[in-house]
C-alpha cells in the first residue's frame, strides 16, 4: 500500500482548525455551529472523491455510501463511524497544531510555540510533553508527531478518526480490485455530550445499506493496537438543593445555605472512588459541575462502572448521601434525579462474534499487535450496540485526549487507516 501519511496529515490539519466544541448545556442537536462547518467540508470532500450517495441530515449527521465492489453486492454491509465534536474540557478554539518531523526524543515545552525548534522556547516547565514521563512519546523518536500549542486541545478525539476513515475511503475507491461490500460512513454530532445518538438516522442508514448493518466500527480510540469491545455503564445525576434564605445578619438558626449543602454533598462522595483514584476495571463517582447560591444550588454527578449492578448501587448511594445532607442542614431539601446514559456493550458484542473475528483478522493482515482493553468511558458505539448493531472501537493513535497536552503520531494514524481498509476487505470476503 502506498504512503497514506501525507493525505491523512493534510486532512487532519484542516479538520482540527475548525472549532467543533460541543455544549452539554444546549439541548438542540448539534449543540454548536462549528459542527455544521466541519460537516459541510466533509460533504464537499465526498463530492471530490466521487461518492454520489451522500447526505447531511437535519441533525448534522454526515452520511455516505461506498458502493460494493463488482461481485460483492451480496456481501455484508458495515459502518464506519467517527464524531465531529470535541470536548469542552479544554478549549477547541483557534487550534494551532504543531507538526514535528523526525522528533528528537527530547522534552517539548508547550504554550504558543510553533515549528520544530522547540528548545529555544522559554516558558514555565510544568506544561510540556516529557518522554521520561510518557514512554509512548519516547518511542516516537525519529518519527512525525502532531501536538498542540499548549493553549488548546488538539482535537484528535475524534478528528483523527475522521481523517483515517476519509483516507481509507479514498484508498478503496482508487483500488476497485479490493473486494468489499457496501460501506456506510457516518460522522456524528455531539458524541462528547452523549446527546447526538437519540437523533441517529437508523432508518436512513438501512436505506443506504439496502440491508441491516452486520457491524459498525468507531474509530475513536487511543494508542496503537488498542481495540475495545467493552465500556462503562454510565449514569448522570442532577442533584438539586433547596435552602432557606434570610438576611445574613439575622442568619443564626434560620439560614439554610443551599450552596454549602451542595459542597457538603460533593465532599461526601468517596475520594477513593473518583476518576483520579481509580484505573483498570474500577468504577467511580465524579462531580462534574456545581452552581447556585444561598437558596438554590445544583450539582451534576457522573457514575461509571463496568458492572451494571454495581453502577445501580452507586446511583442508590446518592440518595443515602442526600438524606445525610438533609440531616446536617435541618429545613433543607435534596432531590436526586438520575438516569443511565449508556450501557456496557460487552455482552451484546459477544453475541455477534463475527464483528470481533473480522477485526482481529484485519489487525493480523495489517501486522498490528493488538490488545482488547475496556474503555474507561463510552462511545457512540455503546449506544449503537444497544440498538442492535455490534460496534467495537478501533484505536486512532491519539494520546492525552481532552487536554492541552494532546498529541498523536502520524505513523499510528496511518496504521489505523490501513487496518480500516483491511477490515472492509475482510468483510467483503466473508460473503
Amino acid at each position: 500500500m502506498e504512503n497514506l501519511g501525507p493525505r491523512i496529515l493534510h486532512r487532519f490539519l484542516r479538520y482540527v482548525r475548525i472549532c467543533t466544541t460541543s455544549n452539554r448545556h444546549v439541548e438542540t442537536t448539534p449543540s454548536t455551529a462549528g459542527q455544521w462547518e466541519l460537516a459541510r467540508l466533509l460533504m464537499e470532500e465526498f463530492k471530490v472523491l466521487g461518492l454520489k450517495e451522500t447526505e447531511l441530515t437535519g441533525h448534522c449527521y454526515v452520511l455516505a455510501r461506498l458502493p460494493p465492489g463488482a461481485g460483492c453486492e451480496t456481501a455484508p454491509a458495515i459502518g464506519l463511524l467517527a464524531h465531529l465534536d470535541t470536548a469542552q474540557d479544554a478549549s477547541g478554539k483557534d487550534v494551532e497544531p504543531v507538526v514535528v518531523e523526525n522528533y528528537n526524543g527530547k522534552k517539548i515545552p508547550l504554550g504558543g510555540a510553533e515549528g520544530e525548534n522547540m528548545e529555544s522556547v522559554e516558558r514555565a516547565p510544568e506544561i510540556c510533553l516529557d518522554p521520561e514521563a510518557d514512554p509512548g512519546l519516547a518511542a516516537q523518536k525519529g518519527r512525525t508527531i502532531i501536538h498542540t500549542g499548549g493553549n488548546t486541545l488538539l482535537g484528535a478525539d475524534d478528528k483523527a478518526g475522521i481523517a483515517e476513515i476519509m483516507t481509507a475511503a479514498e484508498y478503496l475507491l482508487a483500488h476497485p480490485e479490493i473486494r468489499h461490500g457496501p460501506v456506510i460512513i457516518i460522522f456524528s454530532p455531539d458524541e462528547e455530550t452523549g446527546k447526538g445518538l437519540p437523533c441517529f438516522p437508523m432508518e436512513r442508514i438501512r436505506e443506504l445499506a439496502g440491508k441491516e448493518l452486520a457491524a459498525c466500527y468507531t474509530l475513536d480510540g487511543g494508542p496503537l493496537g488498542e481495540l475495545e469491545a467493552e465500556c462503562f455503564n454510565a449514569a448522570a445525576a442532577k442533584v438539586s438543593f433547596s435552602g432557606r434564605v434570610i438576611h445574613l445578619g439575622q442568619a443564626r438558626g434560620e439560614l439554610v445555605n443551599a450552596c454549602l449543602m451542595a459542597a457538603a454533598f460533593a465532599v461526601m462522595l468517596p475520594r477513593s472512588e473518583s476518576p483520579e483514584a481509580t484505573d483498570g476495571r474500577y468504577g467511580y463517582y465524579c462531580p462534574t459541575e456545581i452552581s447556585g447560591g444561598l437558596e438554590k444550588a445544583e450539582l451534576e454527578v457522573y457514575i461509571r462502572d463496568f458492572d451494571l449492578h454495581r453502577a445501580q448501587e452507586r446511583v442508590g448511594s446518592l440518595d443515602t448521601i442526600a438524606r445525610a445532607v438533609e440531616a446536617q442542614f435541618p429545613g433543607g431539601r435534596v432531590r436526586v434525579e438520575a438516569s443511565f446514559q449508556y450501557y456496557n456493550m460487552k455482552e451484546a458484542i459477544n453475541r455477534r462474534p463475527e464483528a470481533l473475528a473480522c477485526l482481529k483478522e484485519a489487525a493480523r493482515r495489517t501486522g498490528v499487535a493488538f490488545t482488547f482493553k475496556p474503555i474507561r468511558g463510552g462511545t457512540d458505539g455503546s449506544r449503537l450496540t444497544e440498538l442492535g448493531i455490534p460496534t467495537p472501537n478501533i484505536f486512532t493513535g491519539g494520546r492525552n485526549f481532552h487536554s492541552v497536552t494532546e498529541w498523536i503520531p502520524l505513523a499510528d494514524m496511518e496504521t489505523a487507516c490501513r487496518l480500516t481498509a483491511a477490515l472492509v476487505q475482510v468483510w467483503g470476503e466473508s460473503q
